[in-house]
């Protein structure tokens, strides 16, 4: 399945996602990527748009192996991958550090891409985790993780293209799956899209505007 553009595969999530309408839900964007998807969902389901920031932790000296993330929240969660960091023998001292800078990175984020709105509650409410696309599915197992220990009542994880084999693994990590396709052969995820060009922060900022524009809750 080949989507036009981010914006085309939120309107298909859109519908299939009808059934949550009237229900209170909030829509979650996993930035950058997931917002223009996400926004297409927020607006057909009545919900509020917010994002879900996660930072990844990495090993000392191998900043790309994650061993574990952190979630925004209140509190922000830390999810650790213990085996790795056992093997690796990683100190406390290098995770709390990794911690420290991951929320100080998060907080510019969100001041940046929301511009002083607050977070919206998540206690007790059912949840769309919304993104562009899944590749090995570590982010958004994480932000899952996080969002059960956050005490969101419902996940749905709202995904237009997965692997087959990650998509199987993703429903049991969840209340509700929805993916457009999950095909065998998956290759990266923006061979799925016509147009899958990388957003800039200003874009990103538009488009979060737009959706308090239409929620009401836009600055000033």
């Amino acid at each position: 399945m080949m989507f036009r553009n981010r914006e085309e595969a939120g309107r298909l999530l859109a519908g299939r996602l009808a059934h949550l309408k009237g229900e209170g839900v909030v829509v979650l964007a996993l930035p950058r990527g997931g917002v223009p998807v996400a926004l297409p969902v927020a607006r057909a389901l009545g919900a509020p748009l917010d994002l879900m920031l996660v930072r990844k932790i990495g090993a000392p000296g191998q900043p790309e192996l994650g061993i574990g993330a952190v979630v925004e929240g209140t509190p922000p969660e830390t999810v650790l991958n213990e085996d790795i960091v056992r093997v690796l023998g990683v100190s406390r001292g290098h995770i709390e550090r990794e911690v420290e800078a991951a929320l100080r990175e998060i907080a510019r984020r969100r001041a940046l891409y929301l511009r002083g709105r607050s977070p919206v509650p998540l206690r007790g409410r059912s949840v769309v985790l919304v993104d562009d696309g899944i590749a090995t599915g570590g982010t958004v197992r994480v932000a899952l993780q996080a969002l059960a220990r956050l005490g969101a009542g419902r996940r749905i994880l709202a995904v237009p293209v997965a692997p087959a084999d990650v998509a199987r693994a993703l429903r049991s990590a969840c209340e509700e799956a929805v993916f457009l396709a999950t095909p065998e052969e998956f290759g990266a995820v923006g061979s799925h899209y016509e147009d899958f060009g990388q957003l800039t922060d200003a874009e990103v900022i538009a488009l979060l505007d737009r959706a308090a524009r239409q929620e009401g809750t836009a600055p000033g």
